[in-house]
């Protein structure tokens, strides 16, 4: 099959005159299954619909967004595989200068709120058209939500961009029941019962039996009430259980309906089936490619879901906390595709997901109760309910390690050492470090503080102390050099300087040099960025600590890297902050040694100590504070006498107001 049609020259040889349905996408058009738009299209092509794609268009004019004409039912519109904010903005707020999900790695050419600006756009040029949205930027945007780079709450994206219907999560039930009914003839705006999508209505046609958050109007004001409402978002986003959720927008009611069920692997199976090109588009060559291709061109995608359920990560609100997962026969014909692609070299670069080594639910009493409203699986440590098998997995890796062509397979996507460390069969672990590790296994631990592993959602840092130990200790039985790899994240909530400077100094223990550190990137609709914004635990309502300013965030980030020469001031900047100035000097229990300002900084404040010592200690901050009394009472006393003879007092004594 060739790629969808991205213009008019490309539906003539296929003698279409009219598209039924266009979608539009903030990423260069890559046509892979790791690429959300091409799943939607090839579901929508698949439902005997034709399909075009308009990848990147130029929102600064018409001419892009009318190239294939006016599509018969409807426009379908996606930001990308990443949030457009994210991929345009570092966490510090700067411009980035590459976007790997754009031909030539160039930036720029998607703009900022992708969705917003796209649907906003097509109103202009169509009218009253139905648009449909979905995808990351859709789907963690559908409430009334904190946006970073603004600094305040924006109402959901449904009101911003004019949209009709909102897909939230995965959205294969959601485009195939829109795209049917649409074609039926019914009118998009009656399509208020598709589990998996929300939309805006009248105050007055709210459904009854809702879970109802504070308004828009009053989380913008009141950061308890946004606290609340969202803990009562994330405590509905289960299949099982999950209420409809309700919240007034600026002057319509948001409706989101239950979360769509899991797909079943019957119907994963038919996803990963579908007549995907998996390459770009050859409109791209001259531009060198799309980058973002190069990760997963060579990887199999077995699950969707994670259990694990950080505070900080988008998986559980977008892809759910329930595990799908697709047969042994869908990924092996998969591997085998890929031994037949011109560049395939005989590695494999992954078979994984969200999470590789998840291949079940985490017990099976989820699958008639759903998942245990605020409560973690494998945090702050892991349930008693728990049950861990990595049997099938380790049975479908050995199968994908015999397929002819395949000289090794990695696993490259993130593995729960968590769970793993509670499998009591040594089996996979031990079968994953001698056959699926080039040589470093990247593992997340994020933090060692309790305080702020809490915050996160993660375990405790013992449950990472003990599979370090026992994958070193299998890695030398084996007789391989290999090295884990830490994810460590900085400036999370809960974390003060005294939290990083016990991770350095934990990271100095084990002898750990972190190539990268990631800064706490609060990005819409998770719990750590309520967090960040309240400063509130959406849980507890307890307080929470939250580094802001640029300074500190600059200051922690260093401390995780305080091997660098380049730190070494701001680390000594620090150390100094904290309290921690016995970390500063030459010998091995130190961070870091000092530098010329940190030396003069010492002999300034030995000539003072000195020069106290020889005036008796007058000039002494405790003498100061002896004498602060005395010194009191006689300005109270000459005031007064002031007052007595009439005096009027000096302007700078006067009470202001």
């Amino acid at each position: 099959m060739p790629f969808l049609p991205v213009s008019k020259k490309d539906m003539e040889e296929r003698g279409i005159e009219q598209l039924d349905f266009i979608c539009i996408t903030g990423d260069s058009y890559v046509d892979h299954p790791s690429f959300g738009i091409s799943i939607i299209s090839r579901i929508i092509e698949s439902l005997g619909f034709t399909v075009g794609i308009i990848a990147q268009p130029d929102w600064r004019n018409d001419r892009d967004f009318t190239k294939l004409g006016r599509p018969k039912y409807a426009f379908m519109v996606t930001g990308g595989n990443i949030d457009s904010m994210v991929a345009h903005y570092t966490a510090a707020k700067r411009k980035r200068s590459e976007d790997a999900y754009t031909a030539g790695g160039v930036a720029g050419k998607r703009p900022d709120r992708a969705v917003t600006v796209y649907c906003n756009k097509l109103r202009e040029i169509y009218g009253d058209i139905p648009i449909g949205i979905g995808g990351l930027e859709a789907s963690l945007r559908r409430f009334a939500h904190y946006d970073y780079w603004d600094d305040c709450v924006h109402p959901s994206i449904l009101e911003s961009s004019r949209a009709d219907i909102l897909m939230y999560g995965m959205g294969e039930h959601q485009i195939t029941e829109i795209c049917t009914r649409l074609a039926n003839g019914e009118d998009i705006h009656q399509m208020r019962d598709i589990r998996g999508t929300a939309y805006l209505c009248e105050p007055a046609e709210t459904p009854y039996g809702c879970a109802e958050c504070a308004s828009f109007a009053v989380i913008s004001e009141n950061k308890e009430a946004y606290a609340k409402a969202c803990r009562q978002q994330m405590d509905q986003q289960d299949e099982v259980y999950g209420k409809t959720v309700i919240q007034r927008q600026s002057e319509k009611m948001l409706v989101q309906l239950p979360p769509s069920p899991v797909l079943t692997t019957e119907e994963l199976d038919a996803v990963y089936a579908l007549p995907y090109m998996r390459a770009w588009h050859p409109m791209y060559d001259k531009e060198g490619g799309v980058p973002g291709i190069e990760e997963v061109e060579f990887s199999v995608t077995h699950n969707r879901g994670c259990f694990g359920n950080c505070n900080f990560c988008s998986i559980a609100l977008h892809q759910g906390r329930k595990i799908a997962v697709r047969s042994e026969e869908s990924v092996l014909k998969e591997a085998e595709l890929l031994t037949t692609l011109p560049n395939f070299k005989g590695y494999i670069h992954d078979v994984g997901g969200p999470t590789a080594n998840f291949r079940r639910t985490s017990c099976d009493k989820q699958l008639s109760s759903g998942m245990c409203k605020g409560k973690k699986c494998l945090a702050p440590v892991h349930c008693k309910n728990l049950e861990v098998d990595h049997s099938e997995y380790l049975r479908l890796l050995r199968k994908v390690r015999k397929i002819k062509g395949v000289k090794k397979v990695f696993i490259r996507s993130g593995i729960r050492y968590d769970y793993l460390i509670e499998d009591k069969n040594d089996e996979f672990m031990r079968e994953l470090i001698e056959h699926h590790v080039s040589g470093q296994l990247k593992v997340a631990p994020e933090h060692c503080s309790a305080v702020v592993l809490d915050k996160m959602g993660k375990p405790h840092i013992e449950a990472y102390k003990k599979f370090q130990e026992k994958f070193y200790r299998i890695t030398g039985q084996i007789g391989k050099e290999q090295y884990l790899v830490p994810y460590l994240m900085s400036s999370h909530p809960g974390s003060t300087l005294n939290e990083a400077v016990e991770l350095a100094l934990f990271l100095k223990s084990l002898k750990m040099r972190p190539e990268q550190v990631q800064d706490f990137y609060p990005t819409p609709g998770t719990i750590s960025t309520c967090m960040f914004y309240t400063e509130l635990d959406p849980y507890t309502m307890e307080k929470v600590y939250v580094p802001k300013t640029a300074q500190e965030k600059a200051m922690q980030r260093a401390l995780l890297q305080y091997f660098r020469p380049q730190n070494q001031r701001r680390v000594i900047e620090a150390l100094i902050a904290a309290r921690r100035t016995d970390l500063i000097g030459n010998t091995p229990d130190c961070l870091v040694k000092p530098d010329k300002e940190y030396l003069e900084y010492q002999r300034r404040r030995s000539d003072r100590n000195v020069k106290n010592t020889r005036n008796g200690g007058k000039n002494s901050a405790w003498q100061k504070g002896k004498a602060a009394p005395q010194r009191a009472k006689a300005a109270h006393q000459k005031a007064a006498a002031g007052a007595k003879a009439g005096a009027r007092p000096k302007a700078n004594q006067r009470r202001k107001g």
